[in-house]
């Protein structure tokens, strides 16, 4: 710890020079810290200065080929730098941009040509891509729009089976009620044929008057009318023939009395019910 002291308090004194150094905590700690902070230090400077040294022998060795340029052109075509013109200038400058843009390693015809074609494939390339990407675009556009039009057709539909529903809800509710309504009645009525039933077996009333007995009756009846479609249709088979008027007369009679009898009988028993059945008590519908 003492050797890293020793080093860091040294470097201390470098960096801050003729100003005094702050003061600090000495432990094992901050002299650790300290010791890190002046290793990364003295390398970022090495570093720098390989840095500076390389560019120094650049400039020097650039500075030489400048003037080893400058000397040929004065002994091959007695020109210098200095008596260029403006125009002539301007013109070299350009050829050095090109030759720095292009990364030619001179500015001779031979690395020009190879260079522009380069740059030239690399246009054609981009180019190339960059149409392939305008119709890649192109397609995204279509399908987006085409899906914007889609979610709008969901979302127009949703909204009108959300109506829909609402609508079949409010009317389910209401059959729900009428249901309701109609069991309730129905539960009424039983109570008032039971309570009329009760009152009639308690009179004395012939069990042939009670609903259930017309219903019965009103069943024979109706399957008498029926049986006598076919013989209607029967009977309309014989009229082409000759007639026997006595006869015909005498089975149209019999069928006539027998249906007036039960037609009769029917309507008795239910003015007899009718007269003979008190009005029962009426529970209160909720």
């Amino acid at each position: 710890m003492e050797e890293k002291l020793r080093r860091v308090t040294l470097w201390l004194k470098r960096i801050f020079g003729d100003q005094p150094i702050p003061q600090y905590e000495v432990n094992s700690r901050t002299v650790d810290i300290l010791y890190e902070l002046m290793e990364c230090n003295e390398t970022r400077d090495r570093d720098v200065t390989l840095v500076i040294d390389d560019m120094k022998q650049k400039a020097a060795e650039y500075e030489s080929e400048v003037n080893y340029l400058q000397d040929l052109l004065m002994e091959s075509v007695n020109l210098s730098f200095n008596s260029l013109s403006s125009a002539g200038t301007s013109y070299l400058n350009a050829l050095v941009d090109s030759a720095m843009a292009l990364e030619t390693k001179d500015t001779s015809l031979a690395s020009f040509i190879p260079a522009i074609n380069d740059l030239t494939s690399d246009l054609h390339a981009t180019e190339s891509r960059n149409r392939e990407m305008e119709l890649e675009l192109t397609s995204l556009r279509k399908k987006l729009t085409a899906a914007l039009v889609l979610e709008k057709h969901l979302q127009e539909d949703l909204k009108k089976t959300e109506e829909h529903l609402a609508m079949e809800k409010a009317k389910a509710d209401s059959r729900t009620q009428n249901m309701k309504f109609l069991k309730d009645k129905s539960e009424d009525f039983k109570f008032r044929i039971k309570a009329a039933e009760e009152q009639l077996s308690a009179s004395g009333m012939d069990p042939s008057l009670t609903h259930q007995s017309l219903v019965s009756l009103s069943e024979k009846l109706t399957e008498l009318k029926q049986q006598t479609v076919p013989l209607k249709k029967k009977l309309e088979s014989y009229l082409d023939l000759t007639p026997n008027p006595s006869l015909a007369r005498v089975k149209i009679e019999e069928a006539k009395r027998e249906l007036n009898a039960l037609e009769a009988e029917f309507s008795s028993k239910v003015d007899m019910m009718a007269l003979s059945v008190p009005e029962p008590s009426k529970r209160r519908f909720t």
